[in-house]
């Protein structure tokens, strides 16, 4: 399960903060949600990194750019880890 003290809002407003969880890699970075500032949520399977991993493998989701919006994004992540089994993806 990823921890919510792991994610540091202040960071994700200046760059990106990337992460994994047992085959699940994950991206918080600031995005733009019509003229709003938001978190982007972005979650994939390993081995490859953000970049480097197809369109089609990657799920996105946005939050507010708060406080309570980066703890509903680790609250997405979690829920995103627990509904598919990332740990068959990359074997």
């Amino acid at each position: 399960m990823i921890e919510q003290a792991l994610i540091h809002l202040n960071y994700i407003r200046k760059q990106p903060q990337t992460g994994s969880f047992c085959g699940m890699r994950y991206r918080l970075a600031k995005g733009q949600d019509k003229e709003e500032d938001c978190i982007e949520a972005t979650v994939w399977p390993e081995p490859f990194c953000f970049v480097k991993t197809p369109p089609e493998q990657k799920t996105t989701s946005r939050f507010p750019l708060t406080q309570e919006g980066c703890a509903r994004a680790v609250d997405w992540l979690n829920e995103q880890y627990s509904q598919r089994d990332w740990k068959g993806k990359h074997s």
